[in-house]
């Protein structure tokens, strides 16, 4: 028979999984995406907002992954060793081809586009090609010959799948799998779709995409308040400019109080921030101020004598790998170098066939090169104010974020644009996105309540759509601007098509020529036919008048067109009132609107009277006035119309770079789990060889020690040392590649040597204080069992001869009878029994107490103590007879056993005795002779082991007395009134 389950059991089983999934998701994480770095925080309980730290505990990540070769050949289902942020950098110069940064700039781009031609010709030993079926970046990797080519987002999930390990490591036991990310205002759909994606192959889930700008400007509202604006208050208008490895952008944000109403009658105010507007350059950074020390560089030692003599080109070098992973870095150090000193100088050991170089390079130098860059600067501030349709003047301040804002020509820049009383540097410039990013994951997570800022993230592109009528012309309109807010109500949109039809998104995307219309997404009409004829049909519609109308909105966790509403309508004749609504109408059972009470001065349009005899009662409806007639004849004459709307359906399709499909969106979430599988397998086996080779060390140490040699035989010494010898040998030549199965099986070999002599060493240290603990056990056992049997022989002793002095007594007192005195008078006998009295009392004894045990309770305890203390002779015997280099016979976890079972049964004995104590006392007590000389009736024994009684047992106490008490009191009335 099937089990069946009560209403409430299943919903506590549903209450419990709901609780299970809040407390799974509660640690929420917030990823800073830059060119150069990732930075994340995390958010969980007790952990308000934290930066979470790489294995080197630094508060941020390079953007870098890499793939090291193997020295052998691969085993099936094995991969090469991986290496993430400064482990990976280091590895650029030694294998150029399997070094992969600053990804975040390839995302969603097609192989052909200027941006990765550009990275390409930067990172001349890295294979791109383009993805089956997607033309998308992939990379081509020599450590992975058999393997298919990595998809650029499968490289940038490897990354973020490390910041995800550190992020649980400091979130303790909680899984993190929720996630705010920070995109650039430029990325496209389809570049947003290409971070979703490597989001979801390692498991998060996006919770929502920010703008860098925004997640600045958030952290920046967190602990400030605005004017609130509905209180007579001015907004405040800053710019974020942010400048990092990559790109430049600017964003306008309008900071603002106001005043909404709260739970009941109270009023809370709240901060909002809008994005006003954007502007951005995508190649403007401090990588691209990198490489123009890299060109320089390249120029002067193209130049240099040694390189002319050894025919060395600049097609050459820029070729080669490895030199420019060595140019690039230390390009990259100069940088910072020049950003606090006027020079800055490097040096190369063979930076290309062999030919060692050396560069310096002054500030002034370095600046001069940047002047077509700096002017750039201005552009994107001036395309950012023009959006927000906003002059300079009217910025309250200019927050400086990214690393490369603390360029000392970008600021003086930029204070010549804005003034220098404009620029603030208020912020963390490196981590005031990734804490913007924690702060909104932790207000989109239910786990937690953090303050109430709204935000209203800008659209960025312009956005429209394209469809063809129903005069089969194609026809456009735009629905967004770069200004438009994603929070923004939904835009109501009619079509006059009256058959199924598709209509394509796309946005608007600046490109050298103008404008590209990239689409987007494309939405396609499943009934609409079959719902406009059943308009028709079922409510007299016309054909044309019927209208099919689209809600559509801005997503405001990616910016994507979402439809919120699709539906038909049209305007049909209301229907006919039928005799039931007549009936209802007449006992006030109507519409509602015919229920509506009269306005002050409206009188009635009809008039009731009511007639009542004695036994029956009748109500008629007089007629209607003229009026009121004149009326009904119009309104027959112009029926009344309503408004009929039927819902439609739709399915959506994803446009622009093609999405993956189920298939491989597996196969790539397959791949990664593998390769995380075989990292954990080569740690574990990197730990085992690392416990090995220590191991080797120590057997050193412990052949040298004298407590060890006095343990061990020759023979184990001699044996151990030469599987130690062999072992480590083995461990630097061919044991380095070995697997862990034989590496384990070799540490357990010697561990098995040592343990038996170990184990010696040990026994032989703690044997001694056992014993002694075992001994005064034993005594203190031995000592108490004899006192208690002392206890016994003096009670039965006492008995004897109490039960001998009174047989006595009574011969005596049969045989002897005292005669009367004759003297006393009349009082003599009063006085003789209280003589009698006093005697007897002063004489009375009575004798030891009783004991609490019997030689029949003693006799378990008795037994053990004699079991353990011949045991305890005949091995401390036996071991005594034995060398220091034999195994023990008497063991130290024997001693401790035996020693605790004889501490618990002399407890047990001791807790038994205190109880029957206890349970003696009451029941004495119990039995006390009342003031009046009765013996009570009511027995206050709680059970046989000290138990509480039972209720019923509680209340039939109480009766029995009451009952006594009552007849205590009847006797003390009767005996009042005598």
């Amino acid at each position: 028979m099937a089990p069946t389950f009560s209403p409430r059991s299943i919903l506590l089983s549903a209450l419990l999984l709901f609780s299970t999934n809040v407390l799974a998701i509660s640690a929420v994480l917030g990823v800073d995406l830059g060119t150069e770095y990732i930075k994340a925080s995390l958010v969980k309980p007790g952990i308000p907002l934290d930066i979470v730290l790489t294995k080197d505990s630094r508060r941020k990540e390079a953007a870098t992954v890499a793939f090291k070769p193997s020295q052998h050949a691969l085993q099936s289902g094995s991969y090469p060793e991986r290496a993430y942020g400064s482990d990976a950098v280091a590895l650029a110069a030694r294998f150029p081809g399997d070094v992969y940064p600053n990804l975040k700039t390839l995302l969603g781009l097609p192989l052909g586009d200027s941006i990765v031609e550009e990275y390409a010709a930067r990172h001349p030993s890295l294979q791109l090609e383009a993805t089956k079926d997607r033309g998308t970046v992939a990379f081509k990797s020599k450590a992975t010959e058999e393997e298919e080519a990595w998809m650029v987002e499968e490289l940038l999930a490897m990354e973020l799948q490390s910041i995800q390990r550190n992020a649980e490591a400091l979130a303790g036991s909680d899984s993190v799998r929720s996630v705010v990310v920070t995109v650039p205002p430029f990325y496209t759909t389809d570049e947003k779709r290409a971070v979703e994606l490597a989001c979801e192959l390692v498991g998060l889930k996006v919770l929502s995409l920010i703008s860098d700008g925004l997640a600045v400007g958030l952290n920046y509202a967190t602990s400030r308040t605005f004017p609130t604006v509905n209180e007579g208050g001015k907004p405040e208008y800053h710019m974020v400019f942010d400048m990092g490895a990559g790109s430049t952008k600017a964003t306008i944000l309008k900071f603002q109080g106001r005043t909404v109403k709260d739970t009941g009658k109270f009023n809370k105010t709240i901060q909002e921030i809008q994005v006003l507007g954007h502007g951005w350059d995508r190649t403007l950074g401090g990588d691209a101020f990198n490489y123009l020390i890299v060109d320089d560089m390249i120029s002067k030692f193209v130049e240099s004598p040694a390189a002319k003599k050894a025919s060395v080109t600049a097609e050459g070098v820029r070729g080669h790998g490895r030199a420019m992973a060595k140019l690039l870095k230390e390009a990259e150090r100069l940088r910072h170098i020049l950003s606090a000193n006027v020079d800055a100088a490097g040096s190369f050991e063979g930076l290309y066939e062999d030919v060692d170089f050396r560069y310096k390079v002054s500030r002034a130098d370095f600046e001069k090169a940047a002047e077509s860059h700096a002017e750039r600067l201005g552009v994107v501030v001036q395309k950012a104010l023009g959006v927000a349709e906003l002059d300079i003047a009217q910025l309250d301040s200019i927050i400086l974020h990214g690393g490369a804002s603390r360029t000392p020509f970008v600021q003086k820049q930029l204070e010549d644009f804005a003034g220098g009383d404009k620029l603030r540097s208020n912020v963390n410039s490196d981590e005031a996105a990734v804490f913007g990013a924690g702060f909104r994951a932790a207000e989109l997570s239910p786990s937690f309540r953090v303050k109430e800022i709204r935000v209203s993230e800008g659209a960025a592109y312009g956005a429209g759509m394209k469809w063809t009528n129903s005069n089969s012309k194609l026809q456009q309109q735009r629905l967004w601007t770069e200004r438009s807010l994603l929070s923004a109500a939904p835009k109501e949109v009619t079509f006059t098509n009256r058959e199924d039809f598709s209509v394509r998104f796309f946005q608007q995307v600046p490109s050298t020529e103008g404008f590209v219309e990239k689409e987007t997404k494309e939405i396609k009409t499943k009934n609409l036919t079959a719902t406009v004829a059943s308009l028709v049909e079922k409510y007299g519609c016309s054909e044309a008048d019927i209208q099919f109308k689209l809600q559509l909105k801005l997503a405001t966790e990616n910016g994507e067109v979402q439809v919120a509403k699709s539906f038909v309508e049209c305007e049909a004749e209301a229907e006919k009132e039928g005799i039931m609504d007549g009936v209802k109408n007449l006992f006030g059972f109507g519409k509602n609107k015919d229920q509506k009470p009269l306005a002050d001065g409206e009188e009635s349009s009809e008039n009731e009277t009511t007639t009542t005899d004695a036994s029956t009662t009748s109500s008629t409806v007089s007629a209607a006035t003229p009026s009121s007639s004149s009326e009904s004849a119009e309104s027959a004459e112009a029926p009344k119309k309503r408004l009929v709307a039927i819902p439609v359906d739709y399915s959506t399709e994803k446009l622009g770079t093609p999405i993956l499909s189920k298939a491989d969106l597996t196969k790539g979430k397959d791949r990664l789990k593998a390769f995380e599988t075989s990292d954990k397998a080569r740690r574990l086996r990197e730990e085992t060889l690392n416990q090995l080779e220590g191991f080797t060390y120590k057997v050193r140490d412990l052949l040298d020690s004298d407590a060890f040699v006095a343990a061990s035989t020759s023979k184990e010494r001699a044996k151990l040392e030469k599987k130690a010898s062999d072992a480590s040998d083995w461990v630097y030549g061919d044991g380095a590649d070995a697997p862990q199965k034989e590496l384990k099986l070799r540490l357990k070999t010697l561990k098995d040597l040592v343990a038996p002599i170990q184990k010696r060493i040990d026994e032989s240290s703690k044997r001694p204080e056992l014993i002694n603990a075992l001994k005064g056990s034993l005594n203190q056992t031995n000592t108490w069992i004899q006192t208690i049997k002392d206890q016994i022989h003096e009670a039965e002793a006492y008995a004897s001869s109490v039960s001998a002095s009174a047989t006595s007594s009574t011969e005596a007192a049969s045989s002897v009878t005292e005669a009367p005195s004759q003297e006393a008078g009349d009082f003599g006998d009063l006085e003789d029994e209280q003589a009698t009295t006093s005697t007897t009392t002063a004489v009375e004894d009575y004798g030891p107490a009783p004991p609490l045990y019997t030689l029949e309770d003693m006799k378990e305890l008795t037994e053990l103590y004699d079991s353990i203390m011949s045991w305890l002779e005949e091995k401390i015997a036996q071991q005594d007879k034995l060398p220091e280099t034999a195994d023990p016979v008497l063991l130290v976890k024997e001693i401790t056993e035996k020693t605790k079972k004889l501490e618990k049964a002399g407890f047990k004995k001791n807790s038994s005795s205190k109880k029957s104590s206890k349970s003696k006392t009451k029941t004495k007590s119990a039995t006390k002779t009342g003031k009046d000389g009765s013996q009570p009736t009511i027995d206050l024994n709680f059970g046989e082991n000290g138990e509480m009684p039972s209720s019923e047992e509680i209340e039939e106490m109480i009766k029995r007395m009451a009952q006594e008490q009552n007849s205590k009191d009847e006797t003390s009335k009767k005996h009042d009134e005598l």
